[in-house]
């Protein structure tokens, strides 16, 4: 088995924001450039599981699964993204491995790109084709994202409806 000093593996989300989809959540080591994703279904942002929020479980197990795929260093660094999908998984990780070795940061650069490029794969592949500027438009991504959902009712599934202020914009069965 190989140890890895000195590395550091990223954690971060795309998409927990966004009305289509589920999250993506990705490791990214920096050293070597290694990038693993998966994915919080878009159930866990729908009813019953919304509510409970379970996508806090689920992104911890998904976090605790990416480290192990990735096969986290003995005294490999992690940097975790401080959003709120993350809330449960941070003290988990602090718990686990300890405060030195788990920091709260901005991810940005190629680890930031890498979740942002599996997350919009994600939604091209339900037929779905983001707006360019969507990082800097979000009411418009949004509304682009809920008129292509209204297009088609049989799209809603493919919506995170648990958000209580989208029943101003949709009708939710």
């Amino acid at each position: 088995m190989d140890i890895l000093v000195g590395l550091t593996l990223q954690i971060d989300d795309a998409g927990v924001g966004d009305l289509l989809f589920g999250v993506v959540v990705g490791a990214h080591r920096k050293e070597t450039r290694e990038f693993h994703y998966e994915v919080i279904p878009v159930s866990y942002f729908q009813e019953p599981y919304f509510r409970r929020k379970l996508y806090l479980k689920k992104a911890t197990e998904i976090t605790q699964s990416l480290l192990t795929q990735m096969k986290l260093g003995v005294d490999e660094e992690v940097e975790i993204c401080s959003s709120f999908l993350f809330d449960e998984t941070r003290p988990t990780l602090v718990k686990q491995f300890g405060e030195k070795r788990i920091h709260v940061a901005a991810i940005t650069g190629e680890a930031q790109t890498n979740v942002e490029t599996a997350y919009l794969d994600e939604i091209r592949n339900l037929g779905y084709e983001p707006i360019s500027e969507r990082d800097d438009k979000r009411a418009k991504s949004f509304f682009h994202m809920l008129r292509w959902v209204k297009k088609n009712p049989d799209r809603l599934k493919y919506a995170k409806t648990g958000w209580p202020r989208l029943r101003r914009y949709i009708r939710i069965r």
